[in-house]
């Protein structure tokens, strides 16, 4: 009887000890890094959540620029953080692209990390600013045709870059790609004249499209974007089948367990049915489009496969 008395009180200690052995999510401060420079639309869009996380968590959600490499470095700061869940990264599509379109990176970007949530669809726009000597798609094109080189195209990555030069390609066409490391530096030329034109996400364009300074020309989406109804897709503006879209997504460092993925998806979702959030969201331009982390792996490894195919066939150019 004692034996089995010591084995019964022996059993609720093993049964709690696994409870007690995984710390609580969050135990101290989450930080999101974004891996581009303030101002963008991936920033504006990762204060956004942080903001609306902070009323839901018990502890602080700090996000921190960590541009450079077209992403590289502040990706490295988190695929080399513990995989406790307090240290993520908002992305854009490139992320995976990057392995394509970069001379080398440090990590595999599907392999090396963990997805958490994909948040948003990132519809491409092409801008002007006002004082462009034309107002439409079909006017640029044939402005640019005039005068070969002179409408230079920004971009903020490579995403971006991609679009405008395979636009310039197909409506042959000279179109110079000016790389800028945000969309805020890209807009900010924009508006005041030194760019001609530009693809950036709507969140970037929305405030200056608002106050009049900038046109929208075109999406890159197969459908209008529901922000600019009146726009043009470049399918409908003469470039048939054309689509290229991006999307913003929440990663952390690869070995994140299941349990602490879906809590955190969890948060994000909680976030995402907050009016007031997706308020916020129709006023800055973002399209909002959760989904769970094995949907947003899957994507990865979609466009992980179309980008490998565009490389072997030279349409993306590698960097040295």
């Amino acid at each position: 009887m004692r034996m089995l008395r010591r084995t019964m009180l022996a059993v609720p200690a093993l049964l709690s000890w696994p409870v007690h052995a995984q710390a609580p999510w969050p135990s101290r401060p989450v930080r999101i890094v974004v891996p581009y420079a303030a101002g963008g639309g991936t920033d504006i869009l990762a204060r956004a959540i942080g903001e609306a996380l902070r009323g839901s968590l018990p502890q602080p959600v700090v996000v921190e620029n960590r541009a450079g490499a077209a992403g590289v470095i502040g990706t490295e700061v988190v695929v080399r953080a513990e995989p406790d869940g307090h240290t993520l990264l908002a992305v854009v599509s490139t992320h995976v692209m990057n392995r394509y379109h970069l001379a080398s990176i440090p990590y595999d970007p599907i392999r090396d990390v963990t997805p958490i949530a994909m948040l948003t669809r990132n519809t491409m726009v092409l801008v002007a600013g006002v004082t462009q000597p034309f107002a439409d798609f079909r006017a640029m094109i044939d402005h640019a045709r005039r005068n070969p080189g002179a409408v230079g195209t920004g971009s903020t990555e490579a995403l971006s870059s991609f679009i405008g030069q395979e636009v310039a390609r197909r409506a042959n066409v000279q179109m110079p790609d000016i790389q800028y490391r945000s969309g805020g530096q890209l807009m900010n030329d924009i508006v005041a004249g030194h760019l001609p034109t530009g693809w950036t996400s709507t969140a970037s364009a929305m405030p200056h499209i608002q106050t009049g300074r900038v046109r929208v020309l075109a999406a890159s989406t197969a459908t209008r974007t529901p922000f600019f109804p009146d726009v043009p897709t470049i399918a409908e503006a003469g470039i048939p089948e054309f689509e290229l879209a991006g999307w913003v997504a929440l990663l952390g460092p690869k070995g994140m367990s299941d349990a602490l993925t879906a809590r955190i998806h969890g948060a994000v979702a909680g976030a995402f049915a907050d009016p007031a959030l997706r308020q916020r969201f129709t006023a800055l331009g973002i399209e909002p489009d959760l989904r769970d982390g094995a949907a947003l792996r899957a994507q990865m490894e979609r466009e992980d496969r179309l980008w490998a195919a565009a490389a072997a066939a030279g349409t993306i150019q590698r960097q040295n």
